[in-house]
Order: structure tokens, then C-alpha cells, then sequence
């Protein structure tokens, strides 16, 4: 037997073997979908959504400021973006105005940025 029919053995063995064991496990690597895992990872995704619409919105505010005025931010820029960009219908004005508040503070913003996050009425 030379060394090209041994290899070819052995590379139908292999396929044969991943083959049966595709067809005895299919199915068996997912686990069916628990609703209570599917809320947890819509709202994680709306969180990750209303706070990159925040950074946007800030971002985009101070792009757009000119020279030496301060960029203006406000909770329905969040809301909009939020709507637009990541297909959101319903953003609850107080999560906009909480994920504004975080980026607006973590950014640094109080000397070249207004918002009315604190204004907006929301806890």
C-alpha cells in the first residue's frame, strides 16, 4: 500500500465518523430558546442601543458645534437616534435621559457640552 492510499482511508474514515456523529447528535449543541434568557437579552441589546445612540448623538452635537459654542444635546436626539439607527419604536424618555446623563459624565462634557438630561423630568 503506498502512503496516498492509506491517507485516502483514512480521510474517508474521518468523514465517515463526523458524518454519524452529526447524524446521532444533530440538534444537540443549541438549547431551545427559555423566554426568560430571551428578555434577558432583548433588554441587554435595548441597553447597548440607547447608550450607543447617547455616545452618537454627543458625538455627533460636538462634530457639528463650531468654533467655540457648545454643542447641544438633548433627550429626544437619543430618542430619535435610537429609532433610526437601531429600529427601536418605543424608547422610554427616562432611559434616554439616564444613558445621556452616563455618557455626559463619563465623557467629561461640562465644559463644551449642554443637555437637558437633568430637565427632562425622568428619575
Amino acid at each position: 500500500m503506498s502512503a496516498d492510499t492509506v491517507l485516502g482511508a483514512l480521510v474517508v474514515l474521518a468523514g465517515t465518523g463526523l458524518i454519524a456523529a452529526g447524524a446521532r447528535w444533530t440538534g444537540r449543541a443549541t438549547r431551545p430558546i427559555a423566554p426568560r434568557r430571551a428578555r434577558a437579552h432583548a433588554w441587554r441589546a435595548y441597553v447597548r442601543a440607547v447608550n450607543r445612540s447617547a455616545e452618537l448623538a454627543l458625538t455627533t452635537a460636538r462634530h457639528t458645534a463650531g468654533r467655540g459654542e457648545p454643542a447641544i444635546v438633548t433627550v429626544e436626539d437619543v430618542v430619535r437616534l435610537a429609532e433610526e439607527r437601531f429600529g427601536y419604536e418605543e424608547v422610554d424618555r427616562a432611559h434616554a435621559a439616564a444613558a445621556l446623563r452616563a455618557v455626559y459624565e463619563r465623557e467629561g462634557c461640562a465644559a463644551d457640552t449642554v443637555t437637558d438630561a437633568w430637565e427632562c423630568g425622568c428619575p
